[in-house]
Order: structure tokens, then C-alpha cells, then sequence
């Protein structure tokens, strides 16, 4: 029997509804790692590391695994206008430079160098190494000034990026659960 797919939201007028932080963790649940560019890919002050990590913050219409003790086993996805939203309200409530580690210890010292939502139609495109993020994915680069911490990012301890927040859980219709059920069945079907 496969999971249910729950749809991740917010509420834009709710205030504790969207991202608080995005954390610094060794296994992301988009099992994407960052990137971190050190001293191999040179800026251009010529004796300075960059210091600059780019990764997903949310990937669009990734099934994430999720086990509770009230819904089971599940999976939650965020869509594309889910995304958008999240990182506007994000942006809109000047949460730039909230980082912390394995969704604990808030942290100082990384700040925020860029952050965008792919759009294709606008030919925004995914970076390096994430050619296959959907339209609506959510990516995000950060300077990271304390020289502990940048050891941990490239030596790695933290591998990528997880955001942390409040989301509202969009129940499956039940057109849904039944086209789920039929793919199931049918791709049970094939594999014989």
C-alpha cells in the first residue's frame, strides 16, 4: 500500500504560519547536499576563500518522508505556489539571517548572500549539480563569516540545508486517494 501525499501550505495572515529558520544539517529531507565553494573556485579578491554556500532550500513536488504519531507514515510536498508564498513571507518578515544547526542551536555568522525561486518562463535556472529541481524550487546562498563554522560546512558535518516552520496540512480529496490507489495498482501491474 503506498503512503498518502499530503500538500503542505501556509496561511499568508497567519503569524506563525511559514519558515522560522533555515537550518545547517548533515542530512537534508531533500536529500540534496549544498555546495560550498572554498578556496578552489577563487572570487575575485584572489587570496580569499568565498565562503559561500548554494543549496535547495525546498524543492517543488518532492514527496518528502514524514512518520508520526498521529497521521503514520506519510509523505508532505510542497508545490510551486506553496513555495512562493513561503519565501515571500519569508523575505517579508526579515528572516534572511535566521540559521541554526540540526534545527536547534541558533547561529551567528551566516548571512544571507542570495536567495531565489527557479522560473523557468523567466529563465531563472536551476545552478550546477540541480539541473533536475522542478520550476518553483526554492534556493538559497550563504556567506558564512565564522571560521569554525565553515570548517564544519566543508568538512562535512552540515551537507545541506532544511528549512524549519509552521505548515498546514491539505487533507487528500478524495479524487486524490483514488488516482493515487489507481497509479499504485497500475504500476504494481507493470512490474509483473
Amino acid at each position: 500500500m503506498d503512503l498518502p501525499i499530503y500538500k503542505l501550505t501556509i496561511s499568508e495572515d497567519d503569524l506563525e504560519s511559514g519558515v522560522e529558520f533555515i537550518s545547517l544539517v548533515d542530512k537534508p529531507a531533500i536529500e540534496k547536499d549544498f555546495m560550498a565553494f572554498n578556496e578552489r573556485r577563487k572570487f575575485a579578491i584572489q587570496n580569499e576563500e568565498k565562503r559561500i554556500i548554494t543549496g535547495a532550500a525546498m524543492l517543488a513536488d518532492l514527496p518528502i518522508y514524514r512518520r508520526d504519531d498521529s497521521r503514520g507514515e506519510y509523505y508532505v510536498v510542497f508545490d510551486k505556489e506553496t513555495i512562493y508564498k513561503i519565501a515571500k513571507k519569508w523575505a517579508k518578515n526579515n528572516k534572511y539571517n535566521s540559521v541554526n544547526v540540526d534545527h536547534d542551536k541558533a547561529i551567528d555568522g551566516c548571512v544571507l548572500f542570495e536567495s531565489y525561486l527557479l522560473d523557468f518562463e523567466r529563465g531563472i535556472m536551476p545552478p550546477k549539480g540541480f539541473e533536475d529541481a522542478k520550476d518553483g524550487s526554492w534556493f538559497v546562498s550563504y556567506f558564512v563569516e565564522d571560521d569554525a563554522n565553515w570548517e564544519k560546512c566543508k568538512d562535512g558535518t552540515w551537507n545541506g540545508f532544511s528549512v524549519e516552520g509552521y505548515f498546514d496540512f491539505v487533507e487528500p480529496k478524495e479524487e486524490d486517494k483514488i488516482l493515487q490507489d489507481l497509479k499504485s495498482l497500475l504500476s504494481k501491474w507493470n512490474g509483473k
